[in-house]
């Protein structure tokens, strides 16, 4: 007979090897297992004393010291690891950083995401790394709050098609697949619909404004397979995330039949202590995260001592663990943990950083740069090729012109949350300054122009009541009249301007929400003077969110966004403003023209008195969808095959896109739905689909468009999503402003 223990048994299922595994445990290791905690304090408690089922915010040689450890214990359960690789593998030197979320959401291309998540996982897991914290599926509301830059943007549709292919590409063919990550959708839910834009503040919002926009990209995800949930850290309706029976149990695991693994946020238990007090202590606060049904506990290590303490006082029973326990060693299993923990890779250097990883990061950068405005000053070069005989003389200024690490945006190294790690390798990264000096027939000159802010000590303290660092406080710069003159000498020694502004990590991310939109320190004084010089001004907005530019911004002859564009992004920036790439990224976002304005998005509830403020328009300055290419396109001829629809037909139409100027395009077909007349409040327009179709200058494409009835949906007043019957509008374009949408009525019926 064999005296292998039928959990060590690979022949067997998952389920017979959990259930083995899971009788031959203490309550202490249970517990121990929901834990998850920073590798970067002491490991020897971690796994030897509480029993850890899990670890972040690593490195090769904790990786390493944690397995040794783990071969100590009675049981010998590997470790589950986990890190924040949000756009890239966030924190590991040498790593692939990609564009952020936002960016890469302008590419509106799922294949293309996909390839992203498939390269990250690819580095991810020679690192010895299981678990990825991304995708982020929160709907851009406020501007002001810090995470926009981690958002797919404002559409729950679009962020369902992106989310799911970042799952996709984590996840590969399945977790057997040694270079398969675990997916986290995050942060469930409701979590971005924030009090003043400011972060984690209680989220005002009902049960049917949920369902209506927060909730579906999460279901889809879940329906594609996303292993792991994270919850947010807010409260809605006076009740945290953290244990909110109706989403965790009604909602995600009742009606969506979920049987993945939630994971809280950084410290949600102990935040029901000390900061929301809605708990008396840990003890209290264990046993209402474990009744609520979470599963692992991210970095409350007194979550330890205070569901023992639970178990003591009656308040728990020692069986409760065993669902959540479950749940965590089924990843085990499937990942193959307890074969091969997946130490790091002896070859490093063949995948971290690898070639291919760069062409992929340069394509998703081409692909996200957004074009909002050109009066004809580019390309660059459009009448004449460059050349070094008789170079465009441009003055590249600006405090984020070459400012390598900024270029990367939030969770890339130099941001601040891995304390191991003060930024990416500085030739790794091109920036806009770099990428214009390497084209030749461009003479440079350079002027940084401007500062943006200086740091001062929150006097509230250094550290937040759970230890963690406290944001310094931002100061803006005040304009530098010796940057500003060197800047503007360069402006009237130029032929054309490039200016480069935006923000910078200090107004970005966690609780760094910001209270305004503008552009902050010197920079708005330096655009005043490079559009008064007289030379055509490039504005190059690279920025974590959409910004409010100054007024002389209307007298720019072009405005560029790149978001945060990664370790390519100068490169792809200096390609498309000498005209080597056509542009073809479009707004995932709308931009606000004041601050006044939020939340700022194009799927607003119908009704209100008139259509702007007394004083300033409500209307966005760039709409959801916009973007502009090196040519001209038109659309005509829309038609749908049949105006009669039951709610099981599929609505068929077809659209005519002509590319009538002289550059080819990348064309991304939007198409919009209308309820006309509905029983509860809706929005006007919601998309539902689009095509991207390549156009030859002088092309047009027929382009036939199919979109399920079933999709027409709204959520009426009792929370129900249903298809109504009455009449519709199928709306197709280039962006969600009304004015460029051709319209279809259709009806439905039944």
């Amino acid at each position: 007979m064999s005296d292998v223990l039928p959990f060590r048994d690979p022949s067997l299922g998952t389920a017979e090897r959990v259930a083995d595994l899971l009788g031959r445990m203490t309550v202490e290791e249970k517990v121990g297992q929901m834990l998850q905690l920073d590798a970067r304090d002491d490991l020897r408690d971690h796994v030897l004393r509480r029993h850890v089922g899990s670890i972040l915010h690593t490195s090769p040689e904790r990786i390493l010291e944690a397995n040794r450890l783990t071969a100590e214990t009675r049981l010998r359960i590997p470790l589950l690891v986990g890190e924040d690789c949000i756009h890239g593998h966030s924190f590991w030197p040498g790593a692939t950083i990609y564009p952020t979320q936002l960016g890469m959401a302008a590419t509106w291309d799922p294949a293309l995401i996909e390839q992203v998540a498939r390269a990250t996982a690819e580095e991810v897991a020679a690192t010895g790394i299981h678990w990825t914290f991304s995708p982020v599926l929160c709907i851009a509301r406020d501007l002001r709050w810090g995470r926009i830059s981690e958002t797919f943007g404002e559409d729950p549709f679009l962020i369902g098609e992106l989310a799911s292919a970042m799952v996709r590409g984590y996840q590969g063919e399945g977790l057997e697949d040694p270079t398969a990550i675990l997916a986290t959708a995050k942060h469930f839910a409701g979590y971005s619909e924030t009090q003043g834009g400011r972060d984690a503040s209680e989220a005002d919002i009902s049960r049917r404004k949920l369902r209506s926009w927060f909730l579906p990209p999460f279901e889809r995800v879940a329906r594609e397979g996303c292993r792991t949930f994270m919850l947010g850290y807010q409260t809605t309706d006076g009740v945290p995330i953290t244990v909110n029976d109706w989403l965790l149990s009604d909602v995600l695991r009742g009606e969506w039949g979920y049987t993945g693994t939630l994971i809280t946020d950084w410290d949600n238990v102990g935040r029901m202590v000390w900061e929301q007090r809605v708990q008396p202590d840990y003890a209290h606060a264990a046993a209402a995260a474990v009744i609520a049904g979470n599963d692992m506990v991210m970095t409350t290590p007194h979550f330890y001592e205070g569901a023992l303490e639970a178990v003591q006082q009656g308040l728990l029973g020692p069986e409760v663990f065993d669902a959540a326990v479950a749940r965590i060693l089924t990843l085990k299993f499937d990942l193959g943990l307890f074969e091969d923990p997946r130490l790091p890779s002896s070859d490093l250097d063949a995948v971290v950083g690898s070639a291919a990883h760069s062409d992929v990061n340069l394509e998703v950068a081409r692909r996200s740069i957004v074009l909002l405005e050109n009066d004809g000053v580019l390309p660059l070069g459009a009448t004449a090729p460059l050349t070094a005989a008789d170079p465009i003389r441009v003055a590249v200024v600006g405090p984020l012109a070459d400012d390598a690490q900024t270029q990367l945006g939030d969770w890339a190294g130099g941001s601040g949350q891995a304390g191991w790690l003060d930024g990416q390798p500085r030739e790794m990264i091109t920036t806009v300054l770099d990428g214009l000096r390497a084209v030749e027939g461009l003479a440079v000159r350079h002027a940084q122009g401007a500062d943006i802010l200086t740091l001062e000590d929150d006097p509230l303290g250094a550290t937040f009541p759970d230890g963690q660092p406290r944001p310094p406080v931002v100061v803006p710069a005040a304009s530098d009249p010796l940057l500003l003159a060197e800047a503007v000498r360069a402006a009237e020694a130029a032929d054309v301007v490039v200016a480069v502004v935006g923000d910078r990590i200090e107004l970005v991310g966690e609780g760094r929400s910001t209270a305004t939109l503008e552009l902050i320190g010197g920079q708005n004084a330096l655009l005043d003077a490079m559009i008064a010089s007289g030379t055509p001004v490039i504005v190059v907005l690279l920025a974590s969110k959409p910004l409010v530019l100054p007024a002389s911004a209307a007298g720019a002859a072009a405005v560029i966004w790149a978001a945060n564009p990664g370790m390519q992004g100068g490169r792809a920036i200096a390609e498309l403003i000498t005209g080597a790439i056509e542009p073809s990224g479009r707004l995932p976002i709308s931009f606000a023209r004041h601050v006044g304005q939020q939340p700022t998005y194009y799927n607003q509830i119908r009704g209100q008195h008139g259509t702007r403020y007394a004083d300033l328009t409500q209307a966005p300055a760039w709409a959801f969808g916009e973007g502009l290419s090196f040519t001209t396109v038109e659309y005509s001829a829309l038609g749908i095959v049949s105006a009669t629809l039951a709610a099981g037909d599929t609505i068929v139409a077809e659209v005519t896109v002509t590319n009538t100027g002289s550059r080819p395009v990348r064309e991304t077909v939007q198409v919009y739905v209308r309820d006309v007349v509905t029983s509860a409040s809706w929005t006007d327009k919601e998309l539902k689909a689009y095509r991207q179709v390549d156009l030859a200058p002088g092309e047009s494409a027929l382009v036939r468009l199919e979109l399920p009835v079933a999709d027409c949906t709204i959520v009426d007043a009792e929370g129900i999503r249903r298809v109504e019957p009455g009449a519709f509008e199928l709306l197709v374009g280039p962006s969600s402003r009304d004015e460029t949408l051709l319209s279809a009525a259709f009806e439905v019926f039944g």
